[in-house]
């Protein structure tokens, strides 16, 4: 079968990230935006008047049954991802799914498993590995100038940032979790792909809310309607270190809302035997003929798109490798939810 010049997508979901995807895929040539599925009508037709989408309905399953549409890209709170992401594959549409994955490790391994019987593209929308710094700092630990990376820290913390109190965001039977699942999925699933290793075997994690059901330290994002009254019952910080099959281990940190200097730090640093690496900005750290240096680092402009559903049409038309495997994303996905089982027990959780 001849492979496809372009593409015909539809988008579920009108809210922030929604309109991010309807954006980022109209800046490529070969994919047109025919469709969009939002429960709000209002919400609904205000995104597609915006972008000129043609179809506007408020049942996504109503875009699944049209041969004509190619991509499901789903950005939704993140208890329908998975299942609305099943549906997509199991229709035969290619599948954009924002982060998370899923709620859970067991449904994360049914999209998966679905996507390689059905022969389709499925990728989680890890957008912080698509940043020139990461994708040079990756270059950098292929290329052996770190030596061994035997140890890492990864962090995405916030002064004042929780999403809207009374969102979903804010809810665990919408959201699955709080900051872990927001901001410290792109902080882990960043640092895994740099050090290249996505075989965790232990995590021991802790959550804490502390802000939240105060009322305090929240942020603006979003665009979802608020609920008042509604519980805050997710974490607004949490900590977790992760062991790896190799040996090597993962410090990582995420907070919405936490006392500290900076108003929001969102950063990777990388151990190695030979040198030691930090992102932003991207600089090395290693011994020099006339005592310890501080290097910084020419970032690189010709490596995988920035755009992560650029890239995404890219592998379908054949003129890319996907940047983001599922199997990757199963394994950031099991991490999580390793993190909140310790910390739920007090005990350190083995990974299979």
């Amino acid at each position: 079968m001849p492979r496809k010049s372009s593409f015909n997508v539809a988008v579920i979901g009108a809210g922030a990230i929604g309109h991010d995807h309807i954006r980022s895929f109209q800046q490529h040539p070969a994919a047109r935006v025919t469709a969009l599925a939002e429960v709000s009508p209002e919400r609904g037709r205000e995104a597609a008047d915006a972008y000129n989408i043609p179809e506007l309905v408020t049942d996504y399953r109503v875009l699944l049954k049209r041969a004509d549409i190619d991509v499901i890209s789903i950005a939704l709170p993140n208890y329908l991802h998975a299942s609305v992401a099943l549906d997509a594959l199991k229709a035969g549409k290619h599948v954009m799914v924002d982060k998370p994955m899923a709620t859970n490790a067991r449904d994360a391994a049914k999209l998966v498993a679905t996507a390689k019987q059905k022969k389709l593209l499925l990728m989680v929308g890890q957008n912080a590995r698509f940043t020139p710094e990461v994708q040079t700092a990756r270059e950098l630990v292929t290329q052996g100038v770190l030596g061994e990376v035997y140890h890492a820290k990864t962090a995405w913390t916030r002064r004042s940032g929780i999403p809207r109190i009374g969102s979903w965001f804010t809810q665990t039977k919408f959201a699955g979790g709080g900051c872990t699942y927001d901001i410290g999925v792109h902080a882990l699933d960043r640092c895994l792909f740099l050090l290249g290793d996505f075989e965790p075997v232990a995590v021991s994690g802790q959550t804490f809310s502390k802000f939240g059901h105060r009322g305090l330290g929240e942020g603006q994002w979003g665009k979802s309607e608020i609920a008042a009254g509604k519980p805050f019952d997710v974490d607004d910080l949490s900590v977790a270190l992760i062991k790896f099959k190799s040996g090597r281990t993962v410090l990582l940190e995420a907070s919405w809302a936490a006392h500290q200097s900076q108003a929001d730090y969102n950063g990777t640093q990388l151990f190695g035997t030979e040198a030691g690496l930090s992102l932003p900005p991207l600089q090395l750290f290693r011994p020099g003929k006339n005592g310890y240096v501080t290097e910084s680092v020419n970032v690189a402009t010709n490596l995988a798109n920035a755009n992560r559903m650029v890239h995404f049409i890219d592998c379908l038309l054949g003129n890319a490798k996907p940047y983001v495997q599922p199997e990757q994303s199963l394994a950031v996905q099991k991490i999580l939810d390793g993190i909140y089982l310790s910390a739920k027990t007090g005990k350190e959780v083995r990974i299979k």
